[in-house]
């Protein structure tokens, strides 16, 4: 069994030459004992009775109670509880006493039938055991080795036992043949692997045990073939509830199945043919490492030993690239590795993942194995300590650093198994108040805690210093701290650099970036790409930890890599161009329109890196109407052509929103770009959605139509989000009643399903997204009127039933296409119905009424909403859109569609002092460069406890334009005072609202409203 060859036994007699520890708590330890004399005194055997209280009078037997229910909770419970078994241990000692009850467990539970008498079982051999090899710890008499041999044992008895039960009742039942109906794993195709400490005999204390269950479909019979699947998920989980379940007498082992092939997309139970498949095409490299430790403990041995012979390639390559190396390295050196430098600190430090922690050493041996163990099998050992050895006897690691090594395993593994014992908790932190470090030292048989944190920290710095030697010549990944992604559980490290660095979901995080390195994306299936990907992870978190809201921009882009068709070229374009990735993370976390664009055309990033793409933006006559012919001249049909303008309009808008986000241009110089977009496309689509309806249902004759933008497309302002306003206008000279097509219809009915179908031509939604958004409200009667008016109608409704704001709204008209002809009728229409005299106090009045209303159902304290904040957009366009009408009959150089030339031209006329005109078009173009880069940043309005510090560096670009040199790609932005930022934008806005109050607002409140005005409505 476990300890042959070794003195184990500890008779009574010889128990005074232990040291035990002292209590910690001499209260408890009182208490346990009286416990232990009441529970004697209750035996219905007297001998039993007679020995327990003769023990606890005997100088060895009190110290020994006295060190476990001192220090331990737990123990002091079973410790009276098992008053015979612990008879046992003292008369027999700990390693006959341990064989026997192993023995007479599998010989009582062998044949078992009911699965609730086997759980019970199971749990009271657990609990003895658990008792039995504390107690064996605790004196001293078992080595660390003989400690986790006997847990490893233990576990492995219980999980066989289940297997062998839950096997023959699936032969029972005829959901399989079993060969050997005695012993039902016996070809029965079913394998569970212990993994981690169990494969390796290494279980600490309170260990849940990590497991892989397969099935080998090659080898499994079963009358029922289609519920093969099914049968064996349901053994796993009975299994795991055997084993897991807490009952009135405890639990077994608390089980984990997460090591298996992708744990989140596969069952419980993963076939062999499909657990090959997964390991040859994406396992990884610290799947590898932890198949190391893979050792079959159920089930049928020899498919498992074939599995496991069949994975040996897998595990042990015997050629290893560079980059392979690197991503071993990188499996741990993730963990930052600092030799030399202390800042641990024994309270709350974890002794089993933090720095110069049990699981370092692991990575010591495991690291190295996997990178000599292809070519050298000697290193192919399980245990820790002897794969350091082994190392060491084939010349790669020095004896010296395997001997410090292996006597900070044994104290870090005692420590380990101490602070379990306390409670039976699966943990392995170091209590976080001085009193539990205290308790822990005392239990550990220290007099004073400071020798005990001195010890600790004395091997840390020893584990740490020797695990960083291997990484001396290897870049590290770190970065801000621990980034660990590799395993099953959340490293509390990196947690906890995660959380510093901004992230909410720490786990969140952690689960998607493990889940790149599964192969479920096309984007990450090569090893390269993971390998890759591996390098580029620290800095890619850093930089999406800069934006607004760091865990969507991850998700953000997750869903850009689940897009990817392939990943080692972008993978590798970020490694020869770090700024590529850093704007890529600005654009995911920051600009939620460029995301979206980004996401569904990853090639965008190839055309950041051409030489043109930071080059000023073209004009519509300087190369861009020629590009989109070039793009649209390819189109097949109308759906390609649809497909197309979409593509070629988002890609040349990701490019102005980058330019915005970069500063190399701004929200108001860009808004004529975005507008020369849509006044290509729109047109053109137009002409298309024509001869597409032409086809079907003819043409008007003497008919033709025009399509007008308004609003900021009008004024040809439009911003990365804005929709655009349209108007249709026709007109049939001749008097013809129906079109001439197959399916004749009216010119009523002909222009308004034309306009409908280029409306949905345009909104539709398609793989590359909209279009635009399309708002038609503008038109005569707005929703009540038709899609598509007349031109003798719209000059009527102009005439006599207008609105004022709806004149208002005429001052950006503009047709963009359509008729050339009737383009210019409806031009000059428009300019009749601007031109034309108005009675200026109804008019003044209007427009304040209309000012005040928005402001009702709109307004808002927050400067950084721009458009409707008093002094912002509105209040300007306002002002400018009043002057225009106000004047246009006897000034009509008045005009213009663009606010801020209008300003200008108001002041050429006279109508405004050129200081208020100056200072009222700075203050535009100023709110349209915040408006510009809100609206590209923000989902809503900006609010400034979640703005980034690349956020205020954006809004200061649009603030301070002058004070911000043009960024160059990849430059960091610095820091911002925001409460300048809004103090200046608060005082800026200010003075605009002072000029509309006295220009429309005071000489407004002196007028007598119209009463044919008064149900005006907003638009």
């Amino acid at each position: 069994m476990i300890c042959a060859g070794k003195p184990t036994t500890m008779p009574f007699a010889t128990l005074a030459a232990a040291t035990f520890p002292q209590p910690f708590d001499p209260a408890q330890a009182a208490l346990g004992l009286e416990r232990w004399r009441q529970q004697a005194a209750s035996s219905a055997d007297p001998d039993l009775k007679g020995w327990a209280e003769s023990f606890a009078d005997s100088t060895p037997g009190r110290a020994l109670i006295d060190a476990v229910c001192g220090n331990s909770p737990y123990l002091s419970l079973n410790l009276s509880r098992e008053l015979p078994f612990v008879r046992r241990v003292v008369e027999d000692g700990f390693a006959p006493t341990f064989d026997r009850l192993m023995t007479a467990l599998e010989t009582e539970q062998a044949q078992e039938r009911s699965m609730d008498r086997l759980m019970s079982a199971l749990r009271i051999a657990k609990r003895r055991a658990a008792l039995l090899i504390a107690l064996a710890d605790i004196t001293g008499a078992w080595t660390l080795e003989q400690v986790t041999g006997a847990l490893s044992e233990t576990a492995e008895t219980a999980v066989r036992l289940a297997a062998a039960h839950l096997l023959r009742r699936a032969g029972e039942a005829g959901t399989l043949t079993l060969p050997d109906a005695e012993r039902p794993w016996v070809g029965s195709g079913l394998i569970v692997l212990g993994m981690g400490k169990l494969g390796g005999r290494e279980l600490n204390y309170s260990s849940d045990i990590d497991l892989i269950i397969l099935y080998d479909d090659a080898v499994v019979k079963t009358p029922q073939p289609d519920n093969l699947a099914r049968t064996f998920i349901r053994l796993a989980r009975d299994l795991v509830r055997i084993m897991d379940e807490h009952t009135k007498d405890g639990y077994v082992f608390r089980t984990d199945l997460r090591l298996r092939p992708d744990p989140g997309a596969t069952p419980l139970a993963v076939s062999v043919s499909a657990a090959e498949v997964y390991y040859a095409s994406v396992g990884q490299n610290w799947e590898r490492a932890a198949m190391i430790k893979a050792r079959a403990v159920a089930g049928d041995f020899e498919a498992g030993a074939n599995f496991l012979r069949y994975l040996e390639p897998f595990i042990w390559r015997r050629n290893l690239d560079f980059a392979a190396i690197q991503d071993i390295h990188s499996i741990k050196r993730q963990i930052n590795a600092h030799k030399g430098h202390r800042e641990v600190t024994v309270n709350g430090h974890d002794i089993k993942v933090g720095r110069g922690g049990i699981r370092e050493i692991e990575f010591f041996a495991q690291t190295q194995q996997l990178i000599f163990g292809g070519r050298d099998a000697r290193v192919r050992v399980a245990p820790t300590l002897r794969a350091n050895q082994a190392l060491c006897d084939i010349g790669r690691v020095p004896q010296t650093a395997v001997d410090e090594l292996a006597e900070a395993y044994n104290f870090l593994r005692r420590v380990e198994h101490r602070i379990q014992m306390i409670d039976d908790r699966q943990t392995h932190r170091i209590p976080v108040e001085d009193a539990g470090v205290a308790h822990l030292a005392a239990f550990l048989g220290y007099d004073d805690p400071a020798a005990f944190r001195a010890d600790l920290l004395a091997r840390l710095g020893r584990v740490e210093d020797r695990y960083a030697e291997l990484f001396e010549e290897a870049p590290s990944l770190s970065g801000p701290g621990n980034l660990v992604f590799t395993g099953t559980d959340d490293d509390p490290g990196t947690v906890e650099t995660l959380t510093g660095m901004g992230y909410r979901d720490a786990s969140r995080v952690i689960a998607v970036v493990s889940s790149w390195h599964r192969g479920r994306y096309r984007a990450t299936r090569s090893s390269r790409a993971r390998e890759l990907l591996t390098e580029l992870t620290p800095t890619l978190l850093t930089e999406l930890a800069k934006t607004p809201a760091p865990d969507t921009a991850l998700m953000n882009f997750d869903g850009f890599l689940e897009k990817l068709p392939a990943g080692v070229g972008l993978f590798s374009l970020f490694v020869a161009n770090p700024w590529l990735m850093e704007l890529a993370a600005e654009v995911l976390g920051t600009a939620p329109q460029l995301a979206a664009t980004l996401s569904r055309n990853p090639s965008l990033l190839d055309a950041v890196i051409s030489p043109d793409f930071f080059d000023p933006l073209p004009s519509k006559d300087s190369g861009l109407a020629a590009d989109y012919a070039r793009v649209i001249g390819a189109a097949r049909d109308f759906e390609d052509a649809l497909t197309l303008s979409r593509r070629w309009t988002n890609d040349q808008r990701f490019r102005a929103g980058t330019h915005i986000l970069r500063g190399i241009t701004d929200g108001d110089r860009c808004g004529a770009f975005l507008a020369d977009l849509a006044d290509i496309v729109v047109p053109d689509l137009a002409a298309r959605v024509e001869a597409e309806f032409a086809a079907r249902h003819g043409r008007i004759p003497g008919g033709a139509w025009v399509v007008v933008a308004m609003g900021k497309l009008g004024s040809r302002q439009l911003t990365i989000t804005s929709d655009i306003d349209l108007i249709v206008i026709y007109d049939v000279q001749g008097g013809a009643k129906m079109s001439d097509g197959a399916k004749p219809l009216s010119p009523n009915e002909y222009y308004i399903k034309l306009t409908q179908r280029l409306t949905n031509a345009i909104t539709a939604p398609m793989a590359d997204g909209r279009l635009y958004e399309v708002d038609m409200r503008l038109r005569p009667s707005g929703n009540a009127g038709p899609l598509a008016t007349a031109l003798d109608a719209f000059l009527s409704y102009q005439a006599t039933d207008a609105w004022t704001w709806e004149q208002m709204a005429l001052t950006r008209a503009r047709v963009i296409g359509g008729d050339p002809a009737l383009a210019e009728r409806v031009a000059a229409s428009i300019r009749a119905v601007l031109t034309a005299p108005r009675d200026p106090d109804k008019l003044l009045w209007d427009v304040a009424d209309m000012r005040r209303r928005i402001d009702k159902e709109f307004g808002t304290k927050n400067p950084w909403n721009v458009k409707y904040a008093r002094g912002g957009l509105i209040d300007i366009e306002f002002t400018a859109q009043y002057l225009q009408l106000r004047h246009g009959h006897d000034r009509p150089e008045i005009l213009h569609i663009g606010t801020a030339k209008a300003l200008r031209n108001a002041a050429h006329t006279g109508a405004l002092p050129p200081e208020v005109a100056t200072e009222l078009e700075a203050t535009l173009r100023l709110w349209r460069r915040v408006q510009g880069f809100l609206r590209l940043t923000t989902a809503g309005v900006l609010d400034p406890e979640q703005a980034s510090p690349t956020l205020l560096a954006g809004l200061a670009r649009a603030v301070f334009p002058d004070r911000d040199p043009v960024q160059n790609p990849g430059k960091n932005p610095a820091a911002v005072d925001f409460g300048e930022l809004d103090t200046t934008i608060r005082s800026i806005a200010a003075r605009a609202h002072g000029h509309y109050v006295a220009l429309v607002e005071e000489p407004a409140s002196h007028i007598a409203p119209p009463a044919s005005q008064q149900d005006q409505k907003l638009p």
